[in-house]
């Protein structure tokens, strides 16, 4: 039987230095991932932490860290029940160039069996880095609303 996994690919105009920038800083996180802020040092077996408006709401530890090249951490949900009984998952960054363009291949996977988690992220994550490839290439992030991603389950 095979595990469930997430896999999300899509091409941006940018450098994989500004993507790589969009993906761990802070300030930037924040602009098009809700209000969401990611901290951390980034440094292998660091913790992570992915704070909304104030509240964690997602926990990890850094298992790689390749600038500009590779990011992989843990991923425990913190707010629901269900999904903070549930072990960690995996999720895997990696950045390829490609002339003006870079192939972002996002993976999150290693969940538990009958994980609450996996449908959340499936909706979650089109929506952030749709809006992480919008600013990167217009300067603007979407403004998707919250509901719209049928995550408040998760949440």
């Amino acid at each position: 039987m095979s595990r469930p996994e997430f896999v999300y690919v899509t091409y941006i105009e940018t450098t994989r230095e500004k993507l790589w920038q969009a993906l761990t800083g802070s300030e930037f996180t924040k602009r098009y991932w809700f209000n969401t802020e990611l901290r951390s040092d980034w440094s292998v077996g660091s913790p992570l932490a992915l704070v909304m408006d104030g509240q964690v709401t997602d926990t990890g530890t850094v298992l790689e860290c390749d600038p500009p090249k590779r990011l992989s951490y843990t991923f425990h949900h913190e707010l629901n029940e269900k999904a903070r009984k549930e072990r960690p998952s995996r999720v895997t960054f990696v950045l390829e160039a490609y002339g003006k363009l870079v192939k972002l291949t996002l993976t999150h996977d290693d969940f538990a069996p009958d994980s609450v988690v996996i449908d959340g992220i499936s909706k979650g994550w089109p929506a952030i880095l749709a809006s992480l490839k919008s600013l990167l290439e217009r300067n603007e992030p979407l403004v998707i609303p919250f509901e719209a991603m049928e995550i408040a389950a998760v949440r």
